[in-house]
């Protein structure tokens, strides 16, 4: 029985299977997980520009108890949310993307080489891509080292408030730690010059209260904790192993076209997930209502429909950047042009600092996860 659902943990390679996928059953009902596989570029664009089409409700009352703080980050994250609610979860992580200030990446970067480095070895994941991006997002709102410190150190347990089912401990843990962190980031974000301009601009053109403006501002600011965590992680992996591979680091110019092919070619988010409000015709299919859905955009990044020579990392390709790792339409991420400069950035320094970048390890091994296909090390030399 062929399945949409499997760990990248236990798959060496996805993308033979999203091919064998895109040539037989670009629409698939995976009868066994009561869901819609959609893998083709087009379909999974319908899917993603249809209205019908919604963020699945995340369930507060399946007996996992999690607290009032936790539930409010969950609640009001602008990547979870449908109808005018997105709208205005939307604006307001919009306006916290804008106020990012500008940090010094090569000096967080060098310090973490520095403090991580044995014998000229350092594992890339655990040392920098765990940790660099959370970092600059933290830097970036003048969060104090402390905290900082704090934050990075429980970043690993809060991410796991995302999970559709967690144990006894995972949800004793996060209430703990999402009290504390729903704390700092209050008081951090009301420190902040721009937020009384923010939170009145919100409140004059919807019907929000101030308090109800502070509760979706405090949970979208620690969504972008989250994010930097787990999709930076990603970019910064998937990218570093790409372009050692093919030898793309001549130029800053390089560096950035590499990532957006990594994006494309090797996404650390491979799927996401909608339901169906009413029936929805794609195809020669009906997706009745209430149906799940699975939109691979991992495998629609490989179309050949849309990529010529799919299977080739190709950083001169003429459509690259139409890749739909960020996905489409309203729910398209806001952190794309911040992630992509930061990964260009980072690994730009890392290759023009030293001319020597080594990979030790080719048998990469993946995180068990359904989504996103995160490496759990990456060992390399620095010279």
């Amino acid at each position: 029985m062929t399945t949409t659902l499997f760990l990248q943990s236990d798959v060496q390679d996805p993308y033979a299977f999203y091919k064998l996928m895109l040539d037989k059953n670009s629409i698939y009902w995976d009868e066994h997980n009561e869901i819609w596989g959609i893998y083709s570029y087009d379909y999974c664009v319908e899917i993603l520009k249809n209205p019908e089409a919604l963020i699945p409700f995340v369930s507060h009352t399946d007996g996992q108890k999690l607290n009032e703080h936790a539930l409010d980050i969950l609640t009001n994250l602008t990547r979870l949310s449908n109808g005018i609610q997105h709208t205005v979860n939307r604006e307001i992580a919009n306006l916290l993307f804008t106020n990012l200030k500008s940090v010094d990446i090569p000096t967080l970067l060098s310090k973490l080489i520095k403090n991580n480095l044995v014998e000229n070895k350092i594992d890339w994941v655990d040392a920098v891509c765990k940790k660099l991006p959370l970092l600059i997002v933290l830097k970036s709102f003048s969060f104090k080292d402390d905290d900082i410190t704090f934050i990075i150190s429980k970043i690993e347990t809060l991410v796991k408030i995302m999970l559709p089912s967690k144990s006894d401990e995972e949800v004793k843990l996060i209430n703990e730690f999402s009290e504390t962190i729903f704390a700092i980031a209050e008081k951090q974000l009301l420190s902040l010059d721009f937020y009384e301009s923010l939170s009145h601009k919100i409140t004059e053109s919807e019907v929000h209260s101030l308090d109800e403006i502070k509760k979706i501002s405090i949970s979208n600011l620690i969504g972008l904790f989250i994010q930097s965590y787990d999709a930076g992680r990603g970019l910064l992996s998937n990218s570093l192993l790409q372009i050692i591979k093919h030898k793309t680091f001549s130029s800053k110019t390089t560096i950035e076209k590499s990532v957006i092919e990594t994006l494309r070619f090797d996404p650390p988010i491979h799927t996401t997930r909608r339901i169906a409000s009413a029936d929805i015709t794609i195809g020669e299919k009906i997706i009745k209502k209430t149906e799940a859905i699975l939109l691979v955009l991992a495998a629609a990044n490989r179309d050949s429909q849309k990529f010529e020579e799919e299977s080739n990392f190709d950083i001169e390709r003429f459509n690259n950047k139409e890749h739909l790792t960020f996905g489409i339409g309203g729910h398209q991420c806001l952190a794309k042009h911040f992630s992509i400069n930061l990964a260009t950035e980072t690994l730009w320094f890392l290759f023009n600092e030293h001319k020597t970048i080594t990979l030790l390890e080719n048998n990469i091994t993946y995180e068990p996860m359904f989504n996103a296909r995160l490496p759990k090390n990456i060992w390399i030399s620095i010279q």
